[in-house]
């Protein structure tokens, strides 16, 4: 009788778990999964917490409009903590365990080159929304952020054709992207007239405190009287000492400008701007841009962060512009099914935060100003340069041998991310 009993509970138990489980898939199947891919410790968490933040604060938006397909998004956040073999196992995460159907993550070149191999194995989708050294094509991976060709190129013009620079100073973090866009640079640099000897070279590991060394040798390399600049591709919490023993050693704009690629609103919010100003970045967007659609941005981001100090910068506005893409992609093609979606996202425009109309080109890259701006004594930029019209972003280098042959175009009937225009042949991987 008691075996009876416990049989009979057993499999009352085993309906129990089973309608708990089908419960949990309804639910889960209501809601569109959105993976969010940012470090919120390590030394990248000065740049990256701001862009986590702005993901959840434009899934909320979204969700205030009625959501995607009748259903609300789900973020779906994990920190890989500034440490790059664990944003691969993250994004592992994020595939197969939560089913995600987009990603938008990822800062330093490093931690996307570690997601890459994961993101084309499970066939996902990473939205990457920062600066980038090229040189790379995935059908997986939009990008967001700029192409040399859309900053670092327009940069170094500016700084020899208006301010008159004949020495140069390539200072960056000892990774990847510093040592591919100053690859892509020194090209540039000499394909232009200048001798070797007036390019320095100099890296330094992420989270570098020690700068005064660094800043004595730059000092003594721009006193030859030429005019010198710093090209300066640091990254992360490293730029805080960096600019403070600038100013410790006052080397001033004047004398010797730096323009930096990964320095905006956020990372000068940590320190005293006043011994930096005329101190110079090339971004896509300065929070100073006086547009509409800026003016509402900023305003529903202090409003999300109840904190009307908290700045806006570059790589926020491509996760904007890369989010509201995704958005009209999964409209366009009525579902979030990955290969459906992808196709889809060619050639879908959506307004950026300056004034104008950015889309998504044929090799996953999109159309964006490029703006130079000078630092102010309130931390934010005065743009003192500005192109006419919108650049579209070059996944392969014009400098460099092996690369200026190169095509990525992810529509039929390429359908490849390295397409060699004088062998009409595909380098790389094609889509199926």
């Amino acid at each position: 009788m008691k075996l009876k009993k416990l049989v009979k509970r057993a499999g009352a138990l085993g309906v129990a778990c089973s309608l708990a489980l089908s419960a949990l898939a309804v639910q889960a199947e209501e809601t569109i999964k959105v993976g969010v891919l940012h470090s919120l410790t390590g030394t990248m968490a000065i740049s990256e917490t701001t862009l986590r933040d702005t993901m959840l604060m434009l899934i909320e938006e979204q969700n205030k409009k009625g959501g995607l397909l009748g259903k609300q998004l789900e973020a779906v956040d994990v920190d890989p903590a500034s440490d790059w073999p664990l944003f691969a196992e993250r994004t592992r995460e994020l595939l197969e365990q939560h089913e995600v159907d987009a990603i938008f993550g990822c800062w330093t070149s490093v931690s996307r080159k570690s997601v890459l191999p994961v993101i084309e194995e499970l066939n996902g989708i990473l939205f990457y929304p920062v600066q980038y050294e090229g040189e790379e094509s995935s059908r997986n991976v939009f990008y967001t952020g700029a192409a040399p060709n859309q900053q670092a190129i327009p940069a170094v013009d500016y700084l020899k054709d208006e301010l008159g620079i004949e020495r140069w100073v390539l200072a960056g973090t000892d990774y990847v992207y510093p040592r591919t866009t100053n690859r892509i640079l020194e090209a540039y640099l000499k394909a232009n007239g200048v001798a070797e000897e007036d390019i320095l070279i100099n890296y330094t590991p992420f989270g570098h405190s020690d700068w005064q060394n660094i800043v004595s040798e730059i000092k003594r390399f721009g006193s030859t009287g030429k005019a010198t600049a710093v090209v300066s591709t640091i990254n992360g919490d490293a730029n805080v000492p960096f600019y403070r023993e600038l100013g410790n050693q006052n080397v001033s704009a004047e004398d010797i400008p730096v323009i930096a690629f990964s320095v905006g609103e956020e990372e000068l919010s940590g320190i005293d701007t006043a011994p930096l100003v005329g101190h110079m970045a090339a971004w896509n967007y300065f929070m100073s841009e006086e547009t509409p659609e800026n003016e509402a941005f900023i305003k529903t981001w202090h409003e999300f962060t109840k904190d009307t100090d908290r700045v806006t910068n570059d790589p926020m506005e491509a996760h904007y512009i890369g989010f509201n893409m995704w958005v009209k992609a999964v409209e366009k093609a009525g579902t979030t099914d990955v290969d459906k979606v992808i196709d889809a996202m060619v050639g879908v425009e959506v307004p950026n935060l300056t004034g104008g109309m950015s889309t998504m080109l044929p090799n996953h890259h999109i159309t964006k100003p490029v703006l130079i701006g000078e630092i102010q004594d309130d931390g934010q930029f005065l743009t003192v340069s500005s192109t006419d019209d919108l650049v579209p972003g070059d996944a392969w280098s014009d400098f460099l041998e092996g690369s200026k042959d190169l095509e990525s175009d992810w529509t039929a009937p390429i359908n490849c991310g390295n397409y060699n225009t004088k062998t009409k042949t595909c380098q790389g991987v094609t889509a199926e």
